[in-house]
């Protein structure tokens, strides 16, 4: 099979967010003996980048594309349309036999490019994008536009008769067959990590740490993140909160709105950590934490953060989010707290001072490693890739 890959994040490396699974998706797609033309914006050594994998790159260059650059939401939005464009003057000389999107913003893209090369189309979404503005505020995000926005995402696999889906949780699945979308094509197939990154012992664990890494945006670090480790900081001041991640500026306001209630908090961010380096800083801590604030985004999440927290080890507590909390929800190792900074902070506090046992731990470690490692989501999903196109 040709396929057309399609992304609006840069291939490698990856940036966070849903970004490294394309580089394992690749990986399981050449391994079955695939061709495999990556659309996406640019990103240095390309050359090099796509010799290791064994594909062809055609990178958009019409302007910056990355999660943190200026006036993103404004070139999310045009992207599509010059992606388009792209893969269309690319297929009059390589035809493709289908096309695999990933994410909301490509999957735009693709679908159109199904009515125009008349081949498959596979969406792949490792998110609900826009049900995460609703942690936005209203003059960000006036409330009549963001229902308007989370409607058509949600619309584009009935919108463009996509012929599959895969989700990144059941919950997700769910959203889209209310739309009407046919639910035997529906395919949830989680998120996952790299097992032979993310070991059991990884790191020298200093139990009064608590950590998160991730991208740090706005839905990432709100009142419940401030509160949380405000009253954590203030009850139990030897505690260190170390940040994994880009110093955003959610970073930078929750640093500030703490530290004026609590200036002796001990607060570190390590500024943009490789993929391959995250586990050694995780494996620091006593204790990961998702403090997501309540939103469609969040809810429709297979946080990424939760499965590499698990599979170190490490305890995880967490806001109950409906994406992650059916898979997790028996773990004696995962707390789910509530929306609530207050009871978040005595949580995290209660599980410092009693971890749970090291053998549950583990347990959840070997779980996670049998169920959720990249080789065995990438299966489902190119399974699924494979079926649509046969």
């Amino acid at each position: 099979m040709r396929l057309a890959l399609l992304t609006h994040e840069p291939f490698y490396p990856p940036s966070g967010g849903g970004s490294a699974e394309a580089n394992y998706l690749v990986s399981e797609l050449i391994r079955r003996g695939h061709e495999v033309h990556l659309f996406c914006p640019y990103f240095p050594a390309r050359d090099a980048v796509a010799d290791r994998f064994g594909i062809t790159v055609h990178p958009f260059t019409s302007w910056e594309m990355s999660r943190h650059t200026r006036l993103r939401s404004i070139k999310y939005l045009a992207y599509p349309g010059t992606l388009r464009r792209l893969v269309r003057r690319i297929a009059r000389d390589i035809p493709f036999d289908a096309i695999l999107s990933q994410h909301a913003i490509s999957a735009v893209a693709a679908g159109r490019l199904k009515a125009d090369l008349g081949v498959p189309v596979v969406m792949n979404f490792l998110d609900f994008l826009t049900g995460f503005m609703e942690s936005w505020s209203p003059w960000t995000m006036p409330r009549f536009a963001l229902r308007r926005l989370k409607a058509y995402e949600l619309s584009l696999p009935k919108r463009h008769d996509a012929d599959a889906v895969l989700t990144v949780s059941d919950e997700l699945a769910q959203r889209f067959a209310e739309t009407g979308y046919a639910a035997d094509r529906l395919h949830p197939i989680h998120y996952g990590y790299d097992a032979k990154l993310f070991q059991l012992g990884t790191g020298n664990r200093e139990p009064r740490t608590v950590a998160m890494h991730g991208s740090f945006d706005t839905h990432h670090l709100g009142p419940i993140a401030i509160r949380a480790i405000t009253d954590i900081a203030l009850d139990r001041p030897e505690t260190h909160f170390l940040f994994i991640g880009r110093e955003t500026n959610a970073v930078k306001k929750l640093a500030k709105r703490v530290l004026t209630a609590a200036p002796s908090a001990k607060l570190e961010c390590t500024g943009f950590v490789p993929y391959g380096e995250v586990a050694k800083r995780l494996g620091q801590a006593g204790v990961g934490i998702i403090p997501y604030e309540s939103s469609s985004g969040t809810h429709c999440a297979f946080v990424a953060k939760l499965v590499e927290y698990a599979a170190l080890g490490l305890p995880v507590v967490s806001t109950p989010l409906a994406g992650v909390k059916a898979f997790f929800s028996d773990e004696p190792s995962v707390r789910f707290s509530a929306f609530d900074g207050e009871q978040f902070a005595r949580d995290v506090i209660d599980v410092l001072d009693n971890p749970p046992p090291q053998a549950e731990s583990e347990r959840l470690a070997n779980r996670v490693a049998a169920e959720l490692d990249w080789p065995v989501i990438c299966a489902r999903a190119v399974d699924q890739l494979e079926a649509v196109v046969s």
